[in-house]
């Protein structure tokens, strides 16, 4: 019962930081392109509407992250709640050729480094996780698009590598280049995509390229009023990193 009705429970950059019953959203069906987002102030749920709704219109949120392809989402909703998704993203088996795009041997390869990385990133092994996501990177750069979800995987790591290094300017690249990707899987209004554009924009300021901080915290700002909502601290922080940045170019 844990298992099906729990909410992983995010902080403001949708890191997971524990689970939580909310029985009344536990009535929420599933759809692998909802019309509603679920996210978190602290331990309060919010739910926020990403679509235009129609009176008696169902609600729906996605169980999982949708960054995976069609199959592999199948199984996981029916491994862990126990149904076979229907949707119609799933039927279309829509973006399904972009998360794969590029070689298949080198997309595979790929994908046997991720749980590698991964394990050194959550033992803080920073210089080897960015050792590894350069070698993967570098080597992949001509047989596999930014595009392809392996692959983005390991530029997200390269980033948060870079970052935890102080290697502005390198997280900034590999920031830079999820930006299309996450566009593209993240369409419309979906607080995943707020985030990473707040986080890279962040960076760009650090580095004082301001002109594209700018465009990109507007990107965020767009986005996260309607995902998180105006009065959500990560909403109210981004506001003034708005702020700052405008008034650090009027400066310049």
């Amino acid at each position: 019962q844990v298992t099906c009705n729990c909410f992983t429970i995010s902080d403001g950059e949708m890191q997971e930081v524990g689970v939580g019953l909310y029985p009344s959203m536990s009535l929420l069906n599933h759809d692998c392109d909802p019309n509603c987002v679920i996210v978190f102030e602290g331990r309060h749920l919010l739910l926020h509407a990403v679509k235009e709704i129609q009176p008696e219109e169902e609600l729906t949120v996605s169980y999982i992250d949708v960054l995976v392809p069609t199959l592999e989402r199948q199984t996981q909703l029916k491994k862990q709640y126990c149904f076979l998704c229907e949707c119609q993203r799933c039927k279309s088996r829509d973006k399904d050729a972009d998360m794969l795009a590029g070689e298949e041997r080198a997309w595979n390869r790929v994908r046997e480094c991720i749980d590698k990385a991964e394990e050194h990133q959550s033992q803080e092994q920073w210089d080897q996780v960015l050792a590894m996501c350069q070698t993967v990177i570098d080597n992949n750069q001509d047989v596999l698009p930014d595009r392809n979800i392996y692959l983005l995987r390991m530029l997200d790591c390269a980033m948060d590598a870079c970052i935890h290094l102080s290697r502005w300017e390198e997280a900034v690249r590999y920031g830079t280049r999820t930006l299309q990707p996450y566009r593209l899987y993240y369409a419309g209004f979906h607080p995943v995509r707020a985030v990473q554009l707040m986080r890279v924009g962040k960076l760009q300021s650090h580095q004082e390229m301001l002109r594209e901080a700018l465009e990109t915290l507007k990107q965020a700002f767009e986005i996260m009023k309607v995902t998180h909502g105006g009065e959500h601290s990560l909403t109210l922080d981004l506001k003034q990193m708005l702020g700052e940045c405008q008034a650090e170019m009027n400066q310049t």
